[in-house]
């Protein structure tokens, strides 16, 4: 039986039904799923029978794997642990603790893994706890926000390259969320900042709070640019917000959508979401051999 397709905003996202991403599935099927995925950028699926290991098998349907770093709870997994509670005992962890502040950085409006050299195809996300209320993850289509730009922005972003690092968004919301050993395992990246997606020629622009500067052009002027740019794309009218229920999965294209997660009552309410992240194939463009924000 073929899937169904739901559009769930105008611009983009779609919920897709009749298939459980937990259980072995043809390639018939698994080409449709990709098809959709070029095509909404964004996809939902409800009632799913995933766990650890059938998260991963599945995943691996779209690519390698990306492995999650030392900032991570679970880290040297492939999971990338998005939670309250803590990985050996299971009990809630304290608002001030640094695990907490780190992932207040998931509040931002970004791009998964941008600050790697070759930047991640796409995520999924599994919610296998969610809260009663609060928690959703929001969606905003860089896709639609570039097909709305005045023509000489768009001009203006031809060519044009900035420096992502996990570095900088984390330190515009705490300079304690990361320890020395973090970040010296960070250092950056150079990517473009409209990316093209292969299968169908649809440009994006590719920004978020990673991206610091602009290369080439001066600091601050740079820096506006991009907050222009971020502001513009995640208006109300690119937008979609995710209500989780228990047993979703949604995936998401990083090459064309930045997303955040939404505030929730920490200290009360328990949440636990499994993130894989499915690597890229290419840099955007070529690195240099020295990041200029390790120079501030």
């Amino acid at each position: 039986m073929a899937i169904t397709i739901k559009q769930l905003h105008p611009l983009f996202c779609a919920e897709i039904g009749r298939v459980d991403t937990g259980e072995p599935m043809d390639d018939a099927t698994f080409a449709e799923i990709q098809a959709a995925f070029e095509e909404h950028s964004v996809l939902v699926f409800h009632d799913q029978t995933l766990d650890d290991e059938k998260q991963i098998a599945f995943s691996r349907r779209f690519g390698p794997l990306e492995t999650a770093g030392k900032a991570n709870p679970a880290a040297g997994t492939h999971f990338a642990r998005q939670s309250n509670l803590d990985i050996r005992t299971g009990t809630v962890i304290p608002p001030e603790d640094r695990r907490m502040v780190y992932q207040k950085g998931n509040y931002l409006w970004h791009s998964d893994s941008s600050f790697k050299a070759v930047p991640s195809l796409c995520s999924l996300l599994s919610a296998r706890v969610v809260p009663p209320e609060g928690g959703n993850t929001e969606f905003a289509s860089m896709r639609a926000a570039y097909d709305a730009l005045p023509d000489d922005r768009k001009r203006k972003l031809e060519g044009l390259v900035a420096e992502h690092s996990l570095v900088y968004s984390r330190e515009t919301v705490s300079t304690e969320a990361l320890t020395p050993e973090m970040k010296a395992e960070l250092p950056g990246a150079w990517q473009a900042m409209v990316r093209v997606n292969p299968v169908n020629g649809r440009k994006a622009v590719y920004a978020g709070a990673h991206a610091s500067h602009v290369i080439g052009s001066p600091r601050q002027e740079g820096r506006a640019l991009i907050q222009w740019l971020n502001d513009f794309a995640t208006q109300p009218r690119f937008c979609y917000s995710h209500a989780w229920l228990d047993g979703d999965l949604v995936i998401w294209d990083n090459r064309a959508t930045l997303h955040r997660a939404t505030a929730y009552d920490t200290v009360r309410h328990k949440r636990l979401m499994q993130r894989t992240t499915v690597g890229g194939d290419l840099p955007t463009v070529k690195q240099p051999e020295r990041y200029e924000l390790a120079e501030e």
